[in-house]
């Protein structure tokens, strides 16, 4: 809980702040991959910083933070934690980078606010940072305990089983432990970190979510080739020359997009490679019987590119009382039970408690949990993953 006196401190100077975080943040990595470029080169997502998505994902999750201390002084933003956390403990980040970060963070901040970072400004901030830093830290070492793994020593070798190529842009890849150990066993709906090394030198992390289900010698991924300016790197490293005997580092699994369990009727919405998760999950209601309602949504540019699609199908198939919805902006002839355009969830019934899981692009999961609430789902029921920096707290 923040104290009373940085409480007012932090209220009066939020909005200044606020209105300079973006600014900050960018001096912020600026003077942090001066100091230390290893970080950019192994550590961060070399793709999202050019496009200035870490800076925006950071300064809202920063502002969230604060503000919440501030309206909410009694508990703590776990969720938004929690979930910054998962993705920490899968690239290993240790509680000796949060100093670092310290370090250049408050630099950035008395280069841009200058001579309005007063002493009482600067502890009142200093105390929201370690706050956070530190109900980080707590998190982050209890996921590494349960994983059995050390901060900073998350990676293990996985042999290359086989390839899929599911459409033109996206492929699957099944793994197996190169040292012959059991593989960890994981909750349907998380991810692994995969670390390769690039043509310079530099070792490039990226996240993929699980889509075997648990059990088995086994893990899969399915990784869409990113197309952009640049291209992914990682992405496109893994289509163009990563095939079955070849080995990656592969992290234990994280991610708090998990089933809660019980008998509630689910809705699983995803859009694009989005509905890797959703796979996951799916493999497991159907190995458990899984009887109570289940609604799958779907978004994709066309039946051709929606990876997965007989998976997806499928499994839904298994379930005696779900219902498979596919959007195609560009359907295709053969498909007559496809609709087309956007997602519009008007029509469908939504059972009263039903809880909902969505992944796919921001946008879509903007406007998929808007039809959702107007439905009569609560908010609290309602749980994303973003693929890539969380950017929904820095737009709302």
């Amino acid at each position: 809980m923040l104290s009373e006196k940085s409480t007012a401190t932090v209220r009066a100077t939020l909005p200044a702040v606020g209105a300079a975080i973006g600014t900050i943040t960018e001096r912020f990595y600026e003077r942090l991959f001066a100091a230390h470029p290893g970080l950019l080169r192994d550590l961060f997502n070399r793709g999202n910083q050019a496009a200035g998505l870490q800076k925006q994902a950071l300064a809202g999750s920063i502002a969230a933070f604060a503000t919440h201390l501030v309206d909410r002084p009694e508990d703590r933003p776990d969720v938004m934690l929690g979930r910054i956390a998962h993705k920490h403990a899968s690239l290993g980040v240790t509680a000796e980078q949060y100093k670092v970060v310290h370090e250049h963070l408050f630099a950035a901040i008395v280069e841009v606010l200058g001579e309005a970072v007063t002493a009482e400004v600067a502890e009142a901030w200093d105390e929201v940072y370690w706050l956070m830093a530190n109900a980080l830290i707590a998190i982050e070492d209890r996921l590494y305990a349960e994983r059995g793994v050390l901060a900073g020593d998350v990676w293990r070798e996985w042999t290359v089983a086989g390839r899929t190529e599911e459409t033109a842009d996206c492929a699957t890849f099944r793994l197996r432990p190169a040292d012959g150990a059991p593989a960890p066993d994981f909750k349907p709906g998380q991810y692994v970190s995969v670390q390769v090394e690039l043509a310079d030198g530099a070792r490039q992390i990226r996240q993929y979510s699980l889509t075997s289900a648990p059990g088995g010698e086994l893990r899969s991924i399915t990784v869409k080739r990113v197309k952009g300016a640049p291209d992914g790197e990682v992405s496109s490293h893994l289509h163009a020359r990563v095939r079955e005997g070849d080995t990656l580092r592969v992290s234990a699994p994280y991610g708090d997009l998990v089933l809660d369990g019980g008998d509630a009727p689910l809705l699983l919405a995803s859009a694009g490679v989005g509905c890797t998760p959703m796979v996951s999950m799916l493999e497991q209601l159907a190995a458990e019987g899984h009887r109570s309602p289940v609604t799958v949504v779907h978004a994709d540019r066309s039946p051709a590119e929606h990876p997965l699609r007989d998976d997806h199908a499928a499994l839904t198939a298994k379930l005696p009382h779900a219902a498979a919805h596919f959007w195609y902006e560009n359907p295709e002839p053969g498909h007559p039970a496809d609709r087309t355009g956007l997602v519009d969830l008007t029509a469908l019934p939504v059972p009263s408690g039903t809880r909902a899981y969505l992944c796919g692009p921001l946008p879509f999961m903007r406007a998929v949990r808007t039809q959702l609430l107007a439905k009569g789902v609560a908010a609290a029921d309602i749980h994303y993953e973003v693929f890539g920096p969380d950017l929904w707290l820095a737009q709302d």
